[in-house]
């Protein structure tokens, strides 16, 4: 993707973070000369050669995963909270402009299988379940249940480029930056809301 100098995202860490905490992302692939795209959770895990990857599963009712052999190049969009910015926030004429984050993740599908699936989903559920009053947990999921991890397909993507791009209103000056969160929390939109979280984390 395009990103302006100003707005790269090149901390390690910080992307890792993000990855995360934004794990819901779009898997992109060309499948039968056609680009292809699915939302799904794709989560950021160390494989058995200690590599980070990202890793996923989509039903076998989706034609998509018909094209993860073909050893091309897949890509994974992810984003988080993002706002539109009116320049009616600042102290001088200007246009309007969005701020957002988003993490590009490029690299290469394997299709994986057996103990490494069950292994996927436990950690898949694990996470999400972890806030739960009755947590439930793959291990104790019945046989007629698990049966159903046959409609499936999973996979790692070993990560080959990681582009990243911050954009929250870097170019303005402490003032006007300062207005933008306010008024950025002034609208009570979650997302608008969050953007104004995370543009307080930048200048203090």
């Amino acid at each position: 993707m395009y990103i302006p100098d100003l707005y790269k995202n090149e901390d390690k860490e910080v992307i890792r973070t993000f990855l995360k905490a934004n794990a819901f992302g779009i898997l992109i692939n060309q499948t039968n000369g056609k680009l292809w795209a699915t939302h799904i959770p794709l989560e950021l895990e160390s494989n058995s050669e200690g590599e980070e990857v990202l890793m996923g599963h989509i039903s076998k009712e989706n034609p998509q995963w018909t094209a993860f052999e073909s050893d091309n190049q897949v890509l994974a969009v992810f984003t988080g909270p993002h706002s539109y910015i009116s320049p009616s926030w600042y102290d001088h004429e200007n246009v309007p402009t969005w701020n957002y984050s988003a993490v590009h993740v490029y690299g290469k599908i394997k299709i994986i299988e057996g103990d490494a699936v069950i292994d996927s989903l436990t950690k898949l559920v694990d996470k999400y379940e972890q806030n739960s009053k009755c947590p439930v947990r793959v291990a104790e999921l019945s046989k007629k249940t698990m049966m159903q991890t046959r409609g499936i397909v999973a996979f790692e993507i070993k990560i080959e480029e990681i582009q990243a791009q911050t954009k929250m209103s870097q170019n303005r000056d402490d003032k006007n930056y300062s207005n933008i969160i306010s008024e950025l929390e002034k609208t009570e939109n979650p997302q608008s809301m969050a953007v104004a979280k995370e543009m307080a984390k930048y200048r203090k």
